[in-house]
């Protein structure tokens, strides 16, 4: 089955307090769990992936950033996510700390975690199991990985680079 490519970023926003901001998500993708902002990219014009997140800073969190402001910290691949599409995502943490909790839009509500406070939350099943535990391990470095998601909820992951913030 030929499944259509998407092209998204995930914006990894933190407050002082260093908790992470997350959007219980009232649309699919992910409808009812909670997830970092972000949105597909604007392939048709070209758009990259920096100017993509500061882009859905703007409509989503209603706050102006430059894309120099992001780091990527990961990219990910999916293949047959939900058997509806292959995946590809770009993850970057926005580097100035947010100061207040954005308002709730179309997308969702957000709300300010702790980190310790995701393994209660509903989240992806592949945020659960990889992309969290990778992102915390590579934050302020850099890891690729790869998910190929079975039909019966199965994951296979391979990560495919690996570079810790002190370049480990």
């Amino acid at each position: 089955m030929i499944l259509p490519h998407k092209i998204a970023t995930l914006l990894y926003c933190f407050n002082e307090r260093d908790e992470v901001l997350l959007l219980a998500r009232a649309r699919q993708p992910n409808l009812g769990f909670w997830s970092p902002p972000g949105g597909k990219l604007k392939t048709d014009i070209g758009e990259s992936p920096h100017r993509c997140a500061a882009r859905e800073a703007r409509e989503e969190l209603g706050l102006e950033f430059s894309p120099t402001d992001f780091h990527l910290t990961g990219l990910v691949s999916e293949h047959g996510y939900e058997g509806q599409a292959h995946w590809l995502m770009f993850l970057l943490e926005l580097k100035p700390k947010l100061e207040q909790l954005p308002p709730p839009m179309s997308e969702g509500r957000f709300q300010f975690f702790p980190r310790a406070a995701l393994d209660g939350l509903r989240l992806p099943q592949t945020d659960c199991e990889r992309i969290w535990p990778w992102f915390w391990q590579h934050r302020g470095g850099f890891f690729a990985a790869h998910c190929h998601c079975h039909p019966d909820g199965r994951n296979d992951w391979a990560l495919e680079e690996c570079r810790t913030a002190k370049g480990e």
